[in-house]
């Protein structure tokens, strides 16, 4: 069958009553002490309809996972309702399953327990149980190996189990979070063409699927439609249909240039998205609301150095697709180390390339010394926090600042977990560029003289 890619009108959103799940101005923050609020996700629209495969991308710390379990009825919305065929999800008999990132089996028991137990705990009884549940087993292909307990299966095939368990209950919207990413990429590939193969064939006792994902290719191989979160806090960027027919062909040039796509709008998060290749859409825009502190990625000076320096072997631009793709990375995996070089203005995303500045050349092509000095100079320039530190420590008559001062600040934008992780990078920049250290014994910063005269008394007391 040959990929097309139709033009379709502007899209609208499925209407109230068509809708199984509707999430309206839902958010989710954490008050504090101080009055503000550390906001997760702001006010969000979105509809889950029938006979729709609808993937959710977006780049760490969006609220991927977070707003599947708001959308399943596990967390309640800090603001705004989900309802369920109109009802609110609260007060709602709802029926969907989750397929989780790790198997989630019990390994005490077989595989056909495994599958029986939510209908067990629905108290569905033995007979009607274990025929479902032998039934299951068949369609996703594991016929035989009823009796095998966990540990005796490939991860593909406890993967499968996942599967059998989730669709035996026969659920009206199937939600899946990262189901694919703990498998090997052969397995991987085979359960996604089989997923769809069930799917088409309308063997899958649901009526919609609602798919949380990382992989840019694997939503749009599946998809019916796509949304692309952002961050701080997590908001619909993009939300658009795939006009792609299946089976669908990796190097055809609509697929390419949709994976392109969105690349571009998960790499350039300042920029409202264009439309869509080959459909019209209206894009959803930032929320405006500035962060006073730069969520720093969570990358090391070596792994940005080391993109600079293949990009100078590739002629200082490359496809961020190819690039993702030749290196074996996940989106995860690469935008952190993308991001914080153009942070530090070593790079630009350009039309989705990636292309190496006139400081991040020279940056790559220097001696370690001057890749410090660089690196201490566009750091301090364009990074708030670590610009913080520094003046901090130069104000100090003792030149050493309290870890708890930055973790206070940090605390008022960002929760206590991230807080700490934004320090732990902040860290590891600042030593690089010897913009800083931290006695990690008193935590605290300090700069790296201090630290050097407040050993020195130290060692030779020993």
């Amino acid at each position: 069958m040959q990929e097309t890619a139709t033009p379709n009108a502007t899209l609208e959103a499925p209407p109230a009553a068509d809708a199984i799940i509707r999430a309206e101005k839902i958010e989710k923050y954490y008050a504090q002490p101080s009055q503000n609020r550390i906001q997760v996700i702001s006010a969000t629209d979105l509809s889950i309809v029938p006979g729709e495969i609808l993937a959710l991308l977006g780049p760490s710390g969006s609220g991927k996972s977070t707003m599947l379990r708001m959308l399943t009825g596990l967390s309640a919305p800090t603001a705004g309702q989900v309802y369920w065929h109109g009802t609110p999800i609260s007060q709602a008999e709802i029926n969907v399953s989750i397929v989780f990132q790790s198997f989630a089996l019990f390994p005490w028991l077989t595989v056909l327990e495994n599958v029986e137990a939510p209908l067990q705990a629905r108290g569905v009884a033995p007979a009607e149980r274990r025929e479902r549940s032998m039934k299951m087993l068949d369609v996703v292909g594991l016929d035989g190996f009823e009796a095998a307990y966990p540990k005796e299966l490939s991860g593909g095939m406890r993967q499968r189990v996942g599967f059998a368990r989730a669709l035996v209950v026969e659920p009206e919207v199937l939600f899946m979070d990262e189901p694919f990413s703990a498998l090997d990429v052969l397995t991987a590939e085979n359960l996604r063409s089989e997923l769809l193969e069930l799917w088409a064939n309308k063997t899958m006792p649901t009526k919609a699927v609602f798919l949380v994902t990382h992989n840019i290719e694997e939503a749009v191989l599946l998809a019916d439609r796509i949304i692309v979160l952002g961050r701080n806090p997590g908001h619909i960027r993009t939300d658009f249909p795939v006009k792609l027919a299946q089976p669908r062909d990796r190097k055809s040039e609509a697929f390419t240039q949709l994976v392109d796509y969105i690349y571009k709008v998960l790499t350039q998060p300042d920029v409202s998205p264009a439309e869509a290749p080959g459909q019209v859409t209206e894009p959803r825009l930032r929320d405006q609301r500035q962060m006073r502190y730069q969520m720093l990625p969570h990358a090391r000076p070596g792994g940005i150095a080391g993109l600079l320096e293949l990009l100078i072997d590739r002629g200082g631009r490359d496809d961020m697709y190819r690039l993702a793709e030749d290196l074996a990375f996940e989106i995860d995996d690469l935008l952190p180390i993308v991001d914080a070089a153009q942070m530090l203005g070593f790079l630009k995303v350009e039309e989705g390339d990636a292309a190496i500045t006139t400081s991040g050349e020279e940056f790559a092509n220097s001696e370690i010394l001057r890749q410090k000095e660089l690196f201490r100079n566009a750091a301090v320039e364009n990074v708030l926090l670590l610009r913080q530190i520094r003046r901090a420590l130069d104000a100090k008559s003792d030149h050493t600042v309290p870890e708890d001062f930055f973790m206070d600040m940090l605390g008022e934008q960002f929760s206590e977990e991230e807080s700490q992780r934004q320090l732990e990078t902040a860290v590891t920049w600042g030593r690089y560029a010897e913009i800083f250290d931290f006695d990690s014994a008193r935590r605290r910063f300090v700069l790296p003289d201090a630290l050097e005269e407040e050993i020195a008394p130290r060692e030779e007391a020993k």
